[in-house]
């Protein structure tokens, strides 16, 4: 008997994404064949499953050791032969994320990454991908405790923290990249190298065109020469000035007439050059005003969209919608509970435990990405919105028993999963089977 059913399911969805035989043929494995019990591939089907189960410590593999689901769900064997294997240790999960951080095989988890969230954007569009996507790109500041190397003070948020980018797609809620950062990091720091490439994968892989959007803190010159450079379109706010106040002066004027009941909103358009851009740059003011208010509110938005092709009114409608991006990556932080705790063991370099870190983030991100799956086909079986806590309750933590005879393994599903699981085994066939 287990508590979570739910894991025959993300094993489903990792078998029709196709990502984990890439992944089996693509990474670099140095261990003696002879010695090898567990295949990388099995190992990264257990840390993944468990983290999206809610298990997010190594240390939790312990406690799952003879759980009859997760030796079903995570293992390369069919029938029977998983329930009598041991499960990964403690030990050996820990020397998979050393082997993960080392040579290409960072890349190759970054890339994989990648694809199965191009593969989520089209597994329900029967494998076609999306024609335009808009990348937004932001900080998230993952809080530690101990001693991992790397970590600093950041008085902003109040506590001790690495400072990872994350680019995700606000409108669809993927999550398409993850780079950590030490904790003394700007707010732009690597930005202009990370985000021209991610780019340039999502181009190769999908052929879509790509547009990347972003707050007040990476609009220096750096990451927007290296955008424009690249050819890929942007929008961000860009926090005031007085040399842009000067210039807003003279739009900051109520339109003549009654003030109506209700808030009302325009925008204004003029060129700008900072001290540090190389160029100037087209500016997007918006002013709003309430109701008795005294003074009329505004704010700036900086963009290389065409101005043919995007009005000010179209621009500001598509930052707006930025802020679900932000809602998702606090749903990413909430329900997996991100946290980086390899520390510096034995004689560990910095370089070492950030590897080992950075591969815990990219795992965070594949289990979200797993979530996130079962989460838009339950929206489009109910027509309501689903959470990622909600997905987790209701349809991954879930009674089930397992009955093995005459080398048949059955496997009952608790009554709870009698609300949701029916129609959701039903409507499986939606996600898109990826080849291999």
């Amino acid at each position: 008997t287990s508590s979570d059913g739910g894991a025959f399911l993300l094993r489903e969805v990792m078998d029709r994404s196709g990502i984990f035989e890439r992944l089996e043929r693509q990474l670099q494995d140095d261990r003696d064949p002879l010695r090898v019990r567990h295949s990388l591939t099995s190992q990264l089907r257990t840390l993944i499953i468990q983290h999206a189960q809610g298990w997010d410590d190594l240390s939790d593999t312990q406690l799952l050791s003879e759980d009859p689901v997760f030796q079903l769900a995570c293992s390369d064997q069919r029938s029977t032969t998983p329930l009598a294997q041991q499960r990964p240790s403690q030990p050996t999960l820990s020397r998979l994320l050393n082997l993960l951080a080392q040579g290409d095989n960072l890349s190759v988890l970054h890339d994989r990454l990648l694809d199965l969230a191009m593969w989520r954007l089209s597994s329900m569009r029967g494998g076609k991908p999306l024609p335009s996507i808009t990348l937004d790109v932001d900080g998230l500041p993952i809080e530690t405790f101990g001693s991992q190397a790397g970590t600093d003070y950041n008085r902003y948020v109040g506590y001790t923290h690495y400072s990872p980018l994350v680019a995700s797609i606000a409108e669809t809620g993927d999550m398409v990249g993850g780079l950590l950062r030490e904790g003394n990091s700007g707010n732009a720091a690597q930005a202009d190298q990370w985000i021209p490439g991610l780019v340039e994968r999502i181009r190769q892989t999908t052929g879509a065109q790509v547009r990347v959007r972003f707050d007040s803190g990476f609009t220096g010159d750096p990451t927007l020469s290296a955008l424009d450079a690249a050819n890929i379109p942007f929008v961000g706010r860009i926090a005031s000035n007085a040399v842009l106040e000067r210039e807003a002066q003279h739009y900051l004027k109520r339109p003549v007439g009654r003030a109506p009941a209700k808030p009302r909103e325009w925008c204004h358009e003029f060129y700008y050059k900072a001290e540090s851009w190389e160029q100037h740059r087209r500016i997007v003011l918006v002013v709003s005003e309430r109701p008795d208010d005294l003074f009329l509110h505004h704010f700036f938005l900086v963009t290389s969209l065409d101005n043919n092709d995007w009005r000010a009114r179209e621009v500001l409608n598509l930052y707006r919608k930025r802020g679900k991006a932000e809602g998702h990556m606090g749903e990413l932080k909430d329900t997996l509970n991100v946290h980086l705790s390899s520390t510096c063991r034995g004689a560990s370099t910095v370089q070492q435990v950030m590897g080992r870190n950075q591969v815990n983030l990219l795992l965070d991100l594949y289990a979200y990405q797993l979530m996130h799956s079962v989460r838009v086909l339950m929206e489009h079986i109910t027509y309501q919105g689903w959470s990622l806590r909600k997905v987790r309750e209701q349809i991954l933590k879930v009674a089930a028993t397992v009955a093995v005879h005459a080398r048949c393994v059955r496997v009952h599903i608790g009554q709870a999963g009698n609300k949701w699981w029916p129609e959701l085994l039903r409507h499986l066939s939606w996600l898109h089977q990826s080849p291999t």
